[in-house]
């Protein structure tokens, strides 16, 4: 995973759609009483805790301890613990396991799949969404475009996130064991929050972009970006990002 330093209380304030989208996922999910569900990447826990109310009973993890922190504060009901994606520890553990907004952070996605695997019961299902082939694309063009102008390419990060296409990942799912039932890759346009939705937007989810720069040249490539996106995607006062999900449900056959 890309090094980011995670800020759940801005996260909260600032990216609560991030959770409000993932609602719509749960549809796929359809938790049901007394069924074991791990959430993967389960943030600051209010999907987790959304599960629960159908009367399951639901397990978070997240690989950051200031989000689970929070969770355990928020939902101090439920059990979640801090976990890596690519290292868990289960053993047919779980009826079913959903994921939002997680798994393009994860590079060890051969790890992942094959933790996800040995973690469900026999005919348990994943439900998950994540960022698909195309996501964000105008931002990453327009931090590329930015540090080209300031000669500043060589130093700039863009190529961290995975974002893969529907044959891309279920190939990959069904390669460790999975049977897909549905994928699903949409355009999901999401509006950013004030009119520095942009400038937060970057900072927060794009950090590791500039891990080889100094502050200043930091601050001229994000303000340059900004500006460059401005035209297309600061529509009526408000900022809009080109988001792009990929859904996919599957089973342990």
């Amino acid at each position: 995973m890309p090094e980011i330093v995670w800020d759940a209380t801005l996260y909260n304030k600032q990216h609560h759609f991030v959770s409000d989208y993932g609602a719509d996922v749960l549809q796929w999910l359809a938790p049901k009483s007394n069924e074991h569900i791990l959430d993967v990447g389960c943030g600051t826990g209010q999907l987790a805790a959304q599960i629960a109310e159908s009367g399951a009973i639901v397990s978070g993890t997240d690989a950051s301890a200031d989000m689970i922190a929070n969770a355990k504060v928020a939902y101090p009901t439920l059990n979640f613990e801090v976990v890596d994606g690519t290292k868990l520890p289960y053993k047919e553990n779980f009826d079913a396991i959903f994921s939002n907004a997680t798994f393009h952070w994860i590079e060890n996605q051969e790890a992942l799949v094959e933790g996800l695997f040995n973690s469900l019961k026999p005919d348990g299902r994943l439900v998950a969404e994540f960022g698909g082939k195309g996501n964000v694309k105008s931002i990453t063009n327009a931090i590329k475009s930015a540090a080209e102008r300031l000669g500043l390419t060589d130093k700039v990060l863009t190529n961290f996130w995975f974002f893969p296409s529907v044959s891309a990942y279920t190939s990959l799912l069904e390669s460790k064991g999975f049977e897909v039932e549905q994928a699903w890759l949409f355009d999901r346009p999401t509006k950013l929050i004030g009119a520095e939705g942009m400038s937060v937007w970057i900072n927060q989810f794009a950090q590791h972009a500039f891990k080889n720069l100094g502050i200043e040249e930091t601050e001229s490539i994000k303000n340059l970006a900004v500006e460059i996106l401005k035209p297309n995607y600061f529509i009526n006062g408000e900022w809009v990002a080109d988001y792009r999900r990929l859904r996919v449900k599957a089973f342990k056959r």
